[in-house]
């Protein structure tokens, strides 16, 4: 048996450790704290960011990503049928419709593609408007066929305006009439105005335009 004071004096002498060392391990433990400061720092920015995306749209954000995903897809439809044929607006909305997007996406899809170019209502109008006069139709014939190919009354009616003011349906109707002169030649004369009236109604033709035109080609004709 050793005595308590014995069994101290044979115990290897405790190391103190220095300032240095404390000041070491101070600094350390200090740089994780700040860390993970950080860290919540940034996970509190990130929830304040969604929360405030969430409130300004005032829907959830995982509804704003499949609106996003159903944006895209509805982008994707309407360049393939643009590619297909050039269309108003108002028509590739109807067709974006008949596809079961979502009127607030079809809107925002429709309003980027006219920021973009690739849907000009007004352009389309004009084309349409040359395409009806090159087959002989009338003022009151173009004005319905543009709204069955789906441009806007106001668009149409400014598009037909200026094809007016051109001469355009004028040219048109002694067109038609010169074309069923030809093609009933030897006919009785009755029975050739019947047709051409006949025709002019289907085109949509003025009545005064027409009988203007009979005068001119047919009476003309008979003339010579």
């Amino acid at each position: 048996m050793i005595s308590a004071e014995e069994f101290l004096r044979r115990q290897p002498p405790v190391l103190s450790e220095s300032p240095a060392v404390f000041e070491e391990s101070a600094s350390e433990d200090k740089d994780v704290i700040q860390e993970e400061d950080s860290v919540d720092r940034d996970i509190s920015v990130l929830k304040n960011i969604a929360q405030a995306a969430t409130q300004s749209h005032d829907t959830p954000l995982t509804d704003l990503f499949e609106r996003d995903a159903q944006r895209d897809k509805c982008q994707e439809a309407a360049l393939r049928l643009l590619d297909a044929a050039q269309r108003p607006s108002g028509a590739l909305h109807d067709r974006l419709v008949q596809k079961e997007f979502s009127e607030e996406v079809i809107e925002q899809v429709i309003a980027r593609l006219i920021e973009l170019g690739l849907v000009n209502d007004e352009e389309y109008a004009r084309m349409a408007v040359r395409y009806c006069i090159s087959r002989n139709m009338g003022e009151m014939g173009t004005l319905r066929e543009l709204k069955r190919k789906g441009v806007d009354a106001y668009t149409a009616s400014h598009a037909v305006a200026d094809a007016r003011e051109e001469g355009a349906f004028v040219e048109s109707a002694y067109a038609l009439a010169e074309y069923v002169a030809k093609r009933t030649r030897g006919l009785d004369k009755q029975v050739r105005l019947r047709r051409l009236w006949s025709a002019a109604g289907r085109k949509g033709h003025s009545p005064d335009l027409i009988r203007q035109a009979v005068y001119d080609v047919f009476d003309s004709e008979e003339e010579m």
